[in-house]
């Protein structure tokens, strides 16, 4: 994500989206919302904003509406700028580093709480996605699963904070990877279909 692009739209200060769930009377985590559009993306979705608010709505059993909706759509379409970004600019939604150690841990649980969500809500049923998927995204599927109970009450603080940053930045470059490797799959598949469709 580039960062005029994230000035541009806004969405990605936490404090501000917490404001947005709060004026709506949900209790849903920001980090939990966007932890759930980056499973959608990652689980091969369609990037179009409108499918994005749609899915998460659907995975989360929410409903959201007027400038929070915007935002969502918003939110997931720069998401998935970060996720394709050569930079690697992607980061998970989060509190601010000078919040206390326990609410930012206890707020990625709640990311990869809402990215299982997310890419289980896409891969339902799907029986061809889920045989398709790599050993390495299957490893992931299972840390972020492990993350999702995150908690800091057995650590020090300082011994918490090297904790987090580790998690934070292992789960950068692991949803990047999977958004990757499900963005290479669905393009050998396209690309296979329109095989198929010359040669009949």
């Amino acid at each position: 994500m580039h960062e005029d692009l994230a000035e541009e739209v806004g969405v990605f200060d936490f404090d501000e989206f917490a404001d947005h769930l709060v004026d709506q009377g949900m209790l849903v985590s920001p980090s939990q919302l966007h932890g759930c559009l980056c499973g959608v993306l990652c689980a091969g979705a369609p990037t179009e904003a409108e499918y994005g608010l749609d899915a998460l709505s659907q995975a989360l059993d929410i409903v959201m509406h007027g400038e929070l909706a915007s935002r969502i759509m918003q939110l997931y379409t720069v998401t998935e700028v970060a996720l394709k970004d050569e930079e690697f600019t992607f980061l998970p939604l989060l509190p601010d580093d000078d919040e206390e150690i326990g609410l930012r841990t206890s707020a990625l649980a709640s990311w990869c709480d809402g990215f299982m969500s997310g890419f289980a809500y896409v891969i339902a049923g799907d029986e061809a996605t889920a045989a398709a998927l790599s050993q390495d995204t299957g490893e992931v599927l299972k840390d972020v699963a492990a993350m999702a109970q995150a908690h800091a009450d057995d650590e020090s603080e300082e011994d918490a904070e090297d904790s987090y940053i580790e998690l934070v930045e292992y789960l950068r470059a692991a949803v990047v990877n999977v958004f990757l490797d499900s963005l290479a799959t669905t393009e050998d598949t396209e690309v296979s279909s329109e095989t198929g469709r010359l040669l009949h």
